[in-house]
């Protein structure tokens, strides 16, 4: 969505990047290319350049709008829950809708993952620091449920995160290229047990002796 409040230049730029998330996802970032996402948009190859400049910083801003889309659907509404397990669960279910409901082409990270985990280069690192900053986030939320008392004090919450995000990619295997029509239930109950390893033993009151 475009921010109609922004100055027109940045609502241009911000409408060709929602287009071109959308390209890349169908034709990879390799496959993205300033004359492609021209034709796509309606626009001049020189009214692209001006935007962009290279198919570099084109595939950089492409990666950027797409983590911040996620930002705004999954992680920005999961943190204004409470929180502890209500806040990892809200992270969970709007990161399944994401994953099931993401049209056109599904997850650009997901494909772009499988795409550039051998080119190197400055668009592998920022695909590279966008997958860490996400576990960071993870590990964050869980670490507020720790706090809170709602998690073991032992947690892992490193550990919890890679688990969380090795559910999601397996539901997204299952749903999208397998059309398994039991993958998101399999996932929320692998997201259960995760939650049912991590949460703390509830308090026991001591009973005085007769």
């Amino acid at each position: 969505m475009v921010d109609t409040a922004l100055p027109k230049g940045r609502r241009t730029r911000d409408a060709i990047l929602v287009r071109g998330v959308e390209l890349a996802c169908r034709v990879g970032l390799g496959g993205l290319t300033i004359g492609g996402l021209a034709d796509e948009v309606g626009m001049s190859k020189s009214g692209m350049y001006a935007h962009f400049g290279s198919k570099q910083a084109l595939q950089l801003a492409v990666l950027d709008a797409a983590a911040q889309e996620f930002a705004t659907s999954v992680i920005l509404p999961a943190l204004r829950v409470p929180r502890g397990e209500p806040r990892v669960r809200a992270l969970a279910d709007l990161w399944i809708t994401c994953g099931i409901e993401r049209q056109p082409g599904g997850c650009l990270f997901v494909k772009a993952s499988t795409e550039l985990d051998e080119q190197d280069g400055p668009v592998r690192d920022r695909l590279r620091e966008q997958h860490h900053e996400l576990a960071r986030s993870i590990a964050r939320i869980v670490a507020g449920g720790v706090t809170d008392g709602q998690f073991r004090p032992d947690t892992d919450t490193a550990q919890f995160a890679t688990d969380l995000h090795g559910v999601m990619l397996g539901m997204y295997h299952g749903y999208r290229l397998l059309s398994d029509p039991a993958a998101e239930q399999q996932a929320r109950t692998a997201i259960e047990r995760l939650l049912a390893a991590a949460r703390a033993a509830p308090a026991t009151t001591a009973v005085a002796p007769a």
